[in-house]
């Protein structure tokens, strides 16, 4: 005996606690809880009942329809013409049809999928206007020594920003082509083309809009200007009306001119991000997305066949990459995403300046000050293919194609049933004797099958060549076999 082994736990049997009750489950069964917490009430087990047969009974409808849409073979042989051959040729336009539309189909899906953007062009106008500004107030005594006018004086700011259309010309001082004016209007053809791509806001490419006046001017310490965008609900798609325009003004008081920075925050999905210098020399540009870094830093260790031929995994780095990855002897790509998010930074704000004029000499003939702001937005033609795939008229047809399909097995199976038929008359119309002397020897079979009577071999003599004869010449090949055989195992079971 060891040492160690304690002989008051060697033969003790195992305790139960005292605060379980003693269970009375026998055998191997699984575990039933003892009640049921929420027992069904008759008239809901009734209607589970009923749910579950009503789903077996069509289950069988569905397994007793025909779905062969074949023409058997030798049909040709029964009917005058090239119908059936015609027939299986647009079987075979049809099976490549259906492979073309799928393909098509899915490579519109990754269409969708893939995040494709184009740049167009955001205008911006900036504009002031003033009131109750000395030079307004026409009834100043130019004797009297007080030349308080008693009035605030104060200006408003409107900033208001365009999507530039695509056939749209950027430089708008150009004059437009002069219209004849006798040239008359064909019918049906509308004189100024709709835009049918989705048309943003100014509020929709920016997530903060800041304005910092010049502190050395500013008398007021409450001046600056603040909008962020609003976080939109889990159940909407889109921003309030509140928080999607076009035009953006505020109103300060003052009568002196005043420099403003207007800062832009950019609201991108996915978003862009500055890169570092090192990162930049890689990638060839400065902005990029997260998904954009990776998989540059991955083409260009293809690029330069860095990659290791044993471990495809891990690459070797040279002077470009020892700036992402540091003093590391290897790179390893799961880890790419790591090492290069301390090189992407949040994208400065774009800056705006405009200078607050005041002045009479502006406001005789004021000009806006306009901007062009390079902004990212949805390919047009990503809604085109999303609207293509949830056409509600694409379920409509498949549903039409279905019953369709539906009738026309139907009809390929009343075929086969005449083509039964039409061998059953020729066969007796060549040889009434031997085909009616086989048939009623098949029925008997048949009838003592069924009725239980039956020995080994059909309860006939099956001895003859005949029976014993296999391949496609014999008794067992022949289409009447491959029939009977069909119709015993598509009508199912007998219920009694």
């Amino acid at each position: 005996m060891q040492p160690s082994f304690r002989p008051q736990y060697a033969q003790q049997p195992p305790q139960r606690s005292p605060h379980v009750p003693a269970s009375t489950r026998r055998g191997i069964g699984p575990m039933v809880s003892g009640h049921n917490a929420n027992p069904l009430t008759p008239a809901q087990m009734q209607a589970q009942q009923q749910a579950a047969e009503s789903a077996t009974l069509r289950a069988k409808l569905r397994s007793r329809k025909p779905t062969d849409k074949t023409i058997p073979e030798g049909v040709e042989d029964c009917i005058i013409g090239d119908g059936v051959q015609r027939y299986r040729e647009l079987r075979e336009l049809e099976r490549r049809l259906d492979a073309t539309m799928m393909r098509k189909r899915l490579d519109i899906h990754d269409g969708v999928n893939r995040n494709v953007k184009r740049y167009k062009t955001l205008r911006l106008w900036i504009s002031n206007t003033v009131e109750d500004q000395p030079w307004q107030a026409g009834t100043l005594d130019v004797d009297a020594f007080d030349f308080s006018t008693n009035m605030d004086s104060s200006y408003r700011v409107k900033i208001e920003g365009r999507l530039l259309d695509d056939e749209d010309d950027l430089d708008s001082d150009d004059e437009a082509e002069p219209k004849d004016e006798n040239a008359m209007d064909e019918d049906g053809k509308e004189n100024k083309k709709k835009s049918t791509s989705k048309q943003y806001k100014l509020s929709h490419f920016f997530k903060a809009m800041t304005i910092d006046f010049d502190r050395s001017k500013t008398k007021e310490l409450d001046q600056a200007v603040e909008w962020k965008k609003p976080a939109i609900g889990a159940n909407s798609t889109a921003l309030p009306n509140s928080a999607d325009f076009d035009q953006l003004e505020f109103k300060r008081g003052g009568d002196d001119n005043i420099n403003i920075t207007i800062n832009l925050v950019r609201d991108e999905n996915p978003e862009r991000f500055s890169l570092s210098p090192a990162l930049a020399e890689i990638l060839d540009t400065n902005e990029a997305t997260r998904a954009e870094a990776v998989m540059g830093v991955w083409e260009y260790v293809r690029a330069n066949g860095l990659q290791e031929d044993d471990e495809k995994r891990s690459f070797d780095l040279d002077d470009r990459l020892r700036g992402i990855f540091g003093k590391h002897d290897k790179g390893n790509i799961p880890q790419i995403p790591d090492f290069i998010m301390p090189h992407l930074n949040q994208l400065p704000p774009v800056k705006l300046p405009y200078t607050i004029r005041v002045d009479k000499a502006f406001h005789d003939d004021p000009q806006p000050t306009i901007y062009d702001i390079r902004v990212a937005v949805d390919d047009p033609l990503r809604a085109a293919l999303t609207s293509y795939l949830t056409n509600p008229s694409y379920a409509q047809s498949l549903r039409d194609i279905a019953a369709l399909n539906e009738r026309l097995a139907l009809l390929v199976q009343k075929i086969s049933n005449s083509k039964s038929k039409h061998a059953f008359l020729d066969a007796l119309s060549k040889n009434p004797t031997e085909f009616l002397a086989k048939w009623l020897s098949s029925q008997k079979r048949d009838l003592e099958v069924i009725s239980g009577e039956a020995t080994r071999g059909g309860g006939e003599d099956a001895s003859g060549d005949e029976w014993r004869k296999g391949g496609k010449d014999g008794v067992w090949g022949s289409e009447n076999a491959r029939q009977s055989v069909n119709l015993i195992v598509g009508s199912g079971p007998k219920r009694v």
